[in-house]
This record gives structure tokens, sequence and C-alpha cells, in this order.
């Protein structure tokens, strides 16, 4: 059961791996509220401003998500936010994600902002690369991100620059590496449940 070696597989199952093929750009007309969405950012930011922090438009399954230089995160979200045409006041949380292959841009955070006023929903997308980990936090825009911000950072390992207090919120302090990265290395750790130890997958009998 546990037997996969050099396989890049991490479901405990030997043959279980697939690639993730990412959506690209997509091209307008978006659908929906889309192209209103995106014309009135462009239109509140300005247009090479726009160009600059806006890198692709991408609509997959019926959403809509601006991926965003990391850069100019808050400035985007601030105008989301703020303008009244937009007023996206709400947002959800914080999802990170991790794409070994994407190089370059192995780390992504994914933020679903709401528009009450409007009943509207897109989602705003940053990439930054494993070797620079950091991106710019959403506190001071949207406090709802705290406790988010610092899940993502436990487990993908992102540093969200400006967070008040950016620790640890489920592993321990002293934790070594992010559990949800895929190159986290599975087993090996036993757990404490109900006063027993459990060992871990690759240490248990195996039946055949």
């Amino acid at each position: 059961m546990f037997g996969a070696r050099d396989s890049g597989d991490t479901s405990g199952y030997g043959g279980l791996v697939r690639a993730v093929a990412l959506p690209g750009s997509s091209p307008r007309p978006y659908g929906s509220y889309f192209d209103d969405v995106v014309d009135k950012l462009a239109e509140a930011i300005g247009g090479d401003a726009f160009s600059a922090a806006i890198e692709r438009v991408v609509v997959f399954r019926g959403e809509l998500t601006l991926e965003v230089s990391r850069e100019q995160l808050p400035t985007v979200a601030q105008v989301l936010r703020d303008d009244a045409g937009l007023r996206f006041e709400l947002c959800l949380g914080v999802s990170g994600v991790h794409y070994p292959d994407d190089v370059g841009r192995e780390l992504h955070a994914v933020y679903p902002l709401m528009s009450i006023t409007h009943n509207r929903r897109i989602c705003l997308e940053v990439a930054a690369p494993d070797a620079d980990p950091h991106i710019p936090s959403l506190f001071r825009v949207y406090p709802t991100t705290d406790w988010h911000e610092r899940e993502t950072y436990d487990f993908f390992g992102i540093i969200f620059d400006g967070h008040p207090s950016l620790t640890r919120i489920e592993m321990p302090d002293d934790w070594v590496g992010h559990p949800q990265r895929k190159d986290y290395p599975l087993g090996g750790i036993p757990v404490e449940y109900h006063g027993a130890e459990i060992p871990p997958p690759d240490a248990r009998r195996a039946y055949n």
C-alpha cells in the first residue's frame, strides 16, 4: 500500500500521479457581469496601471479570476473594495496552492471576494516563487484575512509581508516544514490520538 518510491505520488498509493493543467488567459467577451467588473477596475486604476497590475484574466468553470502582480495586490484590492461601481466589501478567506512545476510561480494565494452591494463574486490570485515566497498582506484592506493568512503561511510557507502577527496557527511553533505543500514528505511521524500513539502509515503492518 505504501510502497511507492520516487514517483511524486503523495496519496500513499502507487501510480496515482496526474498532471494539473492550468487554464490560460480568456478572450473577451468574458460573459455574465465579468466584462463590467474588468472594465470598471481598468477605469478606476487607469489603463497603463491596469496592464501592469493584472497579469491575466481567467474565466474558468463560471468563475472570474484576476491574476494580480504581487506588488500591486493591495492597490487592486483596495480599489475593488472602495470603488462605488465595484464594492467588493468582503474577502471570504485565503487559500494556498502549491504547483511545483510552475517554475518561478510555485506558490499561489487565492482570495475569493464578494460584493454584497452588487451580489457578485470574483477571485484574486497571486503567485510567488519558492525562492522568494513573499506576498503583501491584505490585512489592512480586509481584516478578515488575519487568521486565513496565518493558516496559509503555516501550511504552505507563504510569507505575508505586513501581517501584524504572522505565526503558525495549527502546527506547533517549532514544526519543521509546511504540511500542505506537494513536496512535504508523508509518513515518518507518529500521531497521538485519544491517548494512543498511532504509527505513521509507512511503519504500519501491511496485509497482502
